[in-house]
This record gives C-alpha cells, structure tokens and sequence, in this order.
C-alpha cells in the first residue's frame, strides 16, 4: 500500500520511475506540461532559491561548498507545508512510519 508520492515534470530524469516506485514503494505521478501548480511545493521550493540565485543565475560561478550552505539552510528552515517540520524532520518521519 502506498503512503506518499511525489510528482515530477515530465522530464527524461525520470525515465526509470517505475524502479523507484518498487525500491520505494512511493508512486510517481507526472504534472501536465505547463502546469506549474500541480507541483506546488517545488515551485515554493524554486522561490525560496531565487532569494540566494536570481532565476537565471549561472551556478556554475558558485563552489560546492557555497551550494551545500544554501541546500542546509533551506533544509533547516520549517515549512507551512510540513506542519511546520524541517524537511529533514518530515523526511524522516516518513521513512519511520
């Protein structure tokens, strides 16, 4: 029985997501083009990270260490879409359940 799910773009990256769907037992399910607001929490995601890189921004210019401080901190931030857990702490409890 599946518990959560995530949607994704219709994107090649995920070509094998019926793999991840049996590794994870976590359905896939895929936005319409153009539809940006059936992914909400990554469209939230994407405006949290224009307050670090303007859209647009070349990340090349930026070490890995510099994106892994941005990734930490946004990770350390609670969400409203997350009863106000951290990501991590919501991540976690899934994988407790």
């Amino acid at each position: 029985m599946f518990k959560n799910g995530i949607t994704w773009d219709q994107g090649g990256e995920m070509g094998r997501h019926a793999e991840f769907t049996i590794a994870t037992n976590m359905p896939v399910y895929f936005c319409d083009p153009r539809a940006p607001w059936q992914r909400g929490s990554n469209e939230n995601t994407n405006g949290l990270l224009r307050q670090y890189f303007p859209k647009g921004t070349d990340l090349s210019g930026y070490s890995q260490d510099e994106l892994d401080a941005v990734a930490d901190e946004l990770n350390d931030r609670p969400r409203q879409t997350l009863g106000w857990l951290k990501p991590i702490e919501a991540f976690s409890k899934v994988l407790l359940d």
